[in-house]
C-alpha cells in the first residue's frame, strides 16, 4: 500500500512539473510573439518614413519588398537561370553606405541560384536591363536576424540602389 501511495504521489508531482513547464513555455512563446510584432511594426514604420523622406513612388510586393524604378530601361527582363550584371550601392535605411560596386566591382549572379539576398532575387525579376532602381529589403528579405557578420547588422533593413547593366540569357 505504501508503494502505491509513493507511486501515485510521484506521478502527480511529475504531472505538476509538466504543467508548470508547459505554462512557462507558452508564456515564453507569447512573449516572443509580442516582441516580434513590435520589431516588425517598428521596421515597417522606418520603411514608410524612408519612402516619404525620399519621395519615392514604390511598388510593394506580397513579400514586403518595395522598389522604385528611378530610370526606365528598354532592355529585356531576366528569367531564372539568366546571368545578370548590376552596379550597386548597399546602404542601411539610415543612409550609411556599406558596400558599393565602385569598391568591389559589379555584382554578377545567376538568377535563381542563390548567393544573394532573397529580396534582391525577387526584385531583379521585376526589372529589365537599363533600369535604375531603389530596392528596399526588409530584414527578412535581406540578412535576417544575424546580419552578414561584416558590415550589415542583425535585423537590418537595407537599401539597394542599382543600375541593371547587362543580361546574359540562359542557353
Amino acid at each position: 500500500m505504501l508503494f502505491i501511495a509513493i507511486l501515485l504521489d510521484s506521478c502527480y508531482r511529475e504531472e505538476e512539473r509538466g504543467t508548470n513547464s508547459s505554462n512557462t513555455t507558452a508564456k515564453s512563446k507569447e512573449s516572443l510573439v509580442v516582441v516580434n510584432r513590435y520589431l516588425t511594426r517598428t521596421e515597417e514604420e522606418d520603411i514608410k518614413y524612408y519612402i516619404e523622406r525620399h519621395e519615392l513612388k514604390v511598388v510593394e510586393t506580397g513579400s514586403g519588398l518595395r522598389y522604385s524604378i528611378v530610370k526606365q530601361g528598354d532592355g529585356s527582363s531576366p528569367k531564372r537561370g539568366d546571368l545578370v550584371t548590376l552596379e550597386y550601392k548597399v546602404r542601411l535605411i539610415t543612409g550609411e553606405l556599406l558596400y558599393s560596386s565602385d569598391e568591389s566591382g559589379p555584382l554578377v549572379f545567376q538568377v535563381g541560384k542563390g548567393g544573394v539576398e532573397s529580396g534582391l532575387e525577387e526584385a531583379i525579376l521585376l526589372l529589365k536591363v537599363g533600369d535604375r532602381a531603389v530596392i528596399i529589403l526588409p530584414s527578412h528579405l535581406a540578412f535576417g536576424l544575424l546580419g552578414d557578420h561584416k558590415k550589415i547588422p542583425k535585423r537590418a533593413t537595407i537599401i539597394y540602389e542599382i543600375d541593371f547593366k547587362k543580361l546574359s540569357k540562359k542557353q
